[in-house]
């Protein structure tokens, strides 16, 4: 569990004091480092950070990175006052000799007095250059080492793309062995939740990473057992494991949820495959969008199958230009206003926050729940945004449960999809982003919170949209229908899908020339006027004027 932002902040604070007048590389590095990853609440022995690691050079000569954290972080450390730029061309023509699923994001330099830290996937420019005594004011930076991640996430950034390709790779490995249909597509959904919780928190940096380099053979041939193995134990409760499991096992934590919960036939791997999955494990899934999944669901669907069920990706550009305009322009304007009040701000704050969290939205068409998943991010924002106001600001009061200030849930948040495959990605996908927004309110608040073992979970529906009752995803008419349905003429539409037009346009003559994404039009005005002048009911049975909005891209 990661330390508290003001736990590191205190202990940068005396970590810069103790080491202000030190300057001899040679003498005290390896301690320097020890003392600065113990500020982040990692040792280096538990992480398996290495010192002098060593590396051949192509000319049989063998160099060696002064600190070297596989897939994380590389250092190169001077005596004080020498040239930090002439350290970074070493460390990062260091680089150039590892594996390529070992080789670290981050490089950093320094002699002690000075720091530098780089982004390898970005530029060659250092995005920070501070003092030792600085480094209080520069520790979020250093969030991939204490376990938190604080970068923006975008759909359209190149390692969602390299992600969601590789995992259409393995997908299409494991098919062409003959392990396909409803196994083959839940093994992928697991997978992909276990490198994302590696890096995020949910398990240990590296852990799953690991367990297959370290449990596994080199040609695979027992890492479809392994992993059995390890489903099972993410679906046991600790304290109902045998009490001689593997300790590496036994150190994974529960997860339930019912992700791992069926049984699945046995898959098989060799060693090309065993190392795809490697080097997917390379990338840094806490960076990640579940928006990728949209575009991996897509890479894994051959062109046919995907015309004929309408399928396709939606930017998260084109996903904003609908939920913006639909209700959540119209929510930041309330926050704008109720922060601004000096009288009342507090009431008002708390009312819209109430208001968020009961909030209903469906999107019957969801594919893999792109929609779903960047709409409830949009909301945990603004949720974050006025529990700052609230709890964060000059008049700031203890905060001692984030759990009873997180209002804004996964289950409010509902989809229906014809496909499974889609239905299960959008259901894991919404929990990822869940995870993901629970790492910024930990920033937030200074604790480390995540919502384990799952239990609230995205009501997504398998089953046919036209046919299926909206109102049976949330037990009532939901506030907000979105999404994207499937545009198909008559001439594209398959037997089954002119039935299902033909049976929701009943009254309408000609209904056979209607295009497909009518069927989602009918059956939500269907709904509309399922209440009297188009009011709908409360919980409570008491009606509403607040009509049913609804947006389709």
């Amino acid at each position: 569990m990661p330390l508290s932002w003001n736990e590191i902040k205190s202990r940068a604070i005396k970590f810069s004091k103790d080491w202000q007048h030190e300057h001899s590389e040679d003498a005290e590095a390896k301690s320097f480092w020890d003392a600065f990853f113990t500020v982040f609440g990692v040792t280096r022995r538990a992480s398996k950070i290495a010192y002098e690691y060593p590396v051949k050079k192509p000319d049989g000569k063998t160099g060696f990175i002064d600190v070297f954290w596989r897939n994380k972080l590389i250092i190169e450390h001077k005596s004080k006052g020498k040239d930090l730029q002439k350290a970074y061309q070493q460390a990062k023509d260091y680089c150039h000799y590892l594996k390529d699923y070992d080789i670290p994001r981050y490089l950093l330099t320094c002699d002690f007095a000075q720091f530098k830290l780089y982004d390898l996937e970005t530029n060659e420019q250092p995005i920070a250059e501070f003092n030792l005594a600085d480094l209080v004011y520069h520790v979020e930076l250093f969030g991939f080492i204490a376990g938190y991640e604080t970068k923006a996430i975008l759909s359209e950034d190149p390692v969602n793309q390299k992600a969601a390709e590789q995992m259409a790779v393995l997908h299409d490995q494991l098919k062409a062995i003959g392990y396909e249909g409803h196994a083959l597509e839940v093994y992928l959904v697991r997978l992909v939740f276990c490198l994302f919780a590696e890096d995020t928190g949910i398990f240990e940096v590296g852990q799953f990473r690991e367990f297959i380099e370290q449990r596994t053979h080199e040609d695979g041939s027992d890492l479809a057992d392994r992993l059995s193995t390890l489903f099972q134990v993410l679906n046991t409760v600790t304290d109902k494991r045998f009490k001689n499991l593997d300790e590496q096992l036994a150190a994974f934590p529960y997860i339930n949820g019912k992700l791992f919960a069926e049984i699945l036939p046995t898959a098989s791997f060799d060693s090309k495959m065993r190392l795809g999955l490697l080097q997917a494990s390379a990338l840094n899934w806490g960076q990640i969008s579940p928006a990728i999944f949209g575009a991996l669901f897509q890479g894994v669907m051959d062109e046919k199958q995907r015309r004929n069920l309408g399928a396709h990706y939606t930017s998260e550009r084109n996903i904003l230009r609908v939920i913006e305009p639909l209700f959540l322009d119209e929510l930041k304007a309330e926050f704008e206003t109720a922060r601004s009040l000096q009288r009342g701000k507090k009431d008002r704050l708390e009312a819209l926050h109430n208001k968020i969290a009961n909030l209903t939205f469906l999107d019957p068409a969801c594919g893999c729940g792109n929609f779903l998943i960047i709409t409830y991010r949009e909301l945990r924002k603004l949720e974050l945004q006025i529990l700052q106001e609230l709890y964060l600001s000059e008049q700031t009061q203890l905060v001692t449960d984030v759990d009873l200030l997180l209002k804004v849930q996964v289950d409010h948040f509902g989809g229906i999809e014809i496909e499974e495959f889609a239905a299960q990605i959008a259901q894991v996908a919404l929990w990822l982003v869940d995870h993901q927004m629970n790492m910024q309110a930990s920033g937030l608040f200074g604790k480390y919170y995540a919502r384990l073992p799952l239990r609230k979970h995205g009501a997504i529906i398998h089953a046919n949209a036209l046919r299926y009752d909206w109102r049976e995803v949330f037990g009532k008419i939901p506030d907000y229908i979105l999404g994207n349905p499937p545009f198909l003429g008559k001439n594209q539409q398959t037997t089954e899908q002119t039935t299902d037009i033909a049976r929701i346009f009943y009254d309408v003559p000609q209904a056979g020339n209607l295009d497909f994404v009518t069927g989602w039009y009918r059956k939500a005005i269907n709904l509309i006027r399922t209440t009297d002048n188009g009011q709908r009911t409360t919980d409570n049975g008491q009606r509403t004027t607040d009509n049913l909005r609804l947006c389709f891209n």
